[in-house]
């Protein structure tokens, strides 16, 4: 889709009126002007009030809401280098975000910072009414314009190593690209790590332990479809993630590509549409633990199909095809050939892409690690009725109502430390709904988050701010005279 309907020239002037738009709105409605919450030092150095870990869509909007807030002593940080940071020109292969164009989120009900507006005053409003949904590329340079425009405290090529609790506060350990150490303490950290964010991307054991790792790949990893050219591509899954990446491999030349699923029919129904209403987005997480796993367990169950378009970009091109009923259940090597065995037969193929999604295990991630063994999992405290069990969603963990994690055991010495560590990631939705993951539930999870983050630190300064009050002397009446005229 041509997109650039109006000039270079059309398009920066679009761009500085929207700047100055931004920058007036945000003067209007600041309200109260000035910051509240107590400094603390720590080895020299002043303690963070909020560390985010991800500068994605997640990650940026805490940090905006957190500013309106006029919580400003917040940094976030990200592994990537400037402009890599989330999925959208990484590892994400759809042409289009999913959502519908008009969904708002990082916004926080701000016009002038609406997707819409940004795009509007780029490309015109005639070019957002053809629109039909918006492109990735374009969402991750919106991403970054709000970024710039909001300035935002961002230091990227932090790698984070994990955490741990001393004295009180978050020691956080961040690895940087020259070998060296970064050290920063934090009395809140928030992980908008997204939707791998508390585990890892899954690849079958089977496949792993069998195939030669330069013979297959996850769809969440770099792939050079450029070497594979030709070549006969086997793809693993029913998610949309699965068709994207099987439609980009037909599109840069493969020479076929053969889309297995276990399920006997192509998911169809998609849940996140039924979801995108007010009292879901908004309510959800004060719902009781029978209800939340009732809506989850179905959620997770239809899962998310692939979009029409998507599923036309695969079978528009001959060499498609698709198995349905028709789960892997062990590969080989047979000289240059990869070797699927499957209830249908065996298939050949040169390279296999896996779309399997991802493992919830807070043990297999550097920033979790530390604490995982103490955190709850909706399998400690609930337990389903007979015939609506499910591993999966035992394996989530169970949060509190600002995303903080809970412990297991409330002797737990860890307990004050998973307190101050909230969980913005995928991870948390069976417990909180859709939040910082998705853009359709980020402006409620967003606004939910940072309204729990200011409410605590404030409870735990009380006494300082009561003293403040005590100590308040500056006088409003200063003259009992009229003025001269």
């Amino acid at each position: 889709m041509d997109t650039n309907t109006q000039s270079d020239t059309g398009a920066q002037g679009g761009l500085a009126a929207l700047d100055a738009a931004v920058r007036r709105d945000l003067d209007i409605i600041r309200y109260p002007r000035k910051e509240w919450v107590p400094a603390m030092e720590r080895d020299g150095q002043r303690v963070l009030d909020v560390a985010i870990i991800g500068a994605g869509q997640g990650g940026l909007a805490t940090a905006f809401a957190l500013k309106r807030n006029n919580i400003t002593n917040v940094r976030i940080f990200d592994r990537a280098s400037r402009g890599g940071e989330g999925p959208w020109v990484t590892f994400a292969r759809m042409i289009t975000l999913r959502t519908p164009k008009y969904v708002t989120g990082p916004d926080l009900g701000v016009p002038s910072l609406t997707p819409r507006s940004w795009y509007e005053a780029q490309y015109g409003a005639p070019a957002w009414e053809k629109l039909d949904k918006i492109p990735r590329g374009q969402w991750q340079a919106y991403l970054d314009w709000y970024r710039d425009i909001l300035d935002l405290p961002v230091a990227n090529d932090h790698d984070f190593q994990g955490v741990t609790w001393e004295g009180g506060l978050l020691r956080l350990t961040f690895a940087r690209p020259d070998g060296t150490t970064h050290v920063h303490y934090a009395r809140k950290l928030v992980l908008a790590t997204g939707i791998e964010g508390c585990g890892a991307w899954n690849v079958p054991d089977f496949i792993r332990e069998s195939l030669p790792r330069a013979r297959y790949a996850h769809t969440s990893e770099a792939i050079d479809f450029a070497a594979l050219k030709g070549r006969r591509i086997g793809v693993l899954g029913a998610g949309a993630s699965a068709f994207d990446n099987a439609a980009t491999a037909l599109e840069e030349g493969v020479g076929s590509v053969t889309l297995c699923l276990r399920r006997k029919e192509i998911p169809s129904i998609n849940p996140y549409r039924w979801m995108e209403n007010t009292g879901f987005l908004a309510y959800y997480p004060a719902l009781s633990d029978d209800l939340r796993w009732g809506f989850m367990r179905r959620i997770f169950e239809l899962n998310q199909p692939p979009p029409q378009d998507t599923f036309w970009r695969c079978r528009k091109h001959a060499s498609f095809s698709y198995r349905t009923g028709c789960p892997w259940t062990a590969v080989r090597m047979e000289g240059d050939e990869i070797v699927v065995e499957s209830p249908t037969g065996e298939m050949r193929f040169d390279f296999v892409i896996v779309g399997t999604g991802f493992t919830t295990d807070l043990a297999r991630r550097a920033e979790t690690r530390s604490f995982a063994a103490s955190v709850a999992l909706w399998g400690d405290h609930y337990t389903a009725p007979a015939g609506s069990e499910s591993a999966v969603l035992e394996s989530y963990p169970y949060l509190g109502a600002n995303y903080q994690f809970l412990p297991r055991s409330k002797d737990d010495p860890l307990a004050p430390m998973l307190a101050n560590i909230h969980n913005f990631t995928f991870s948390a939705t069976p417990s909180m709904g859709l939040s910082g993951a998705s853009i359709s539930g980020m402006r409620f999870g967003v606004e939910r988050l940072a309204h729990g983050l200011g409410r605590d630190l404030y409870v735990a300064d009380g006494q300082k701010h009561l003293e403040s009050l005590l100590a308040y002397n500056v006088p409003e009446l200063v003259s009992l005279d009229p003025p001269v005229a």
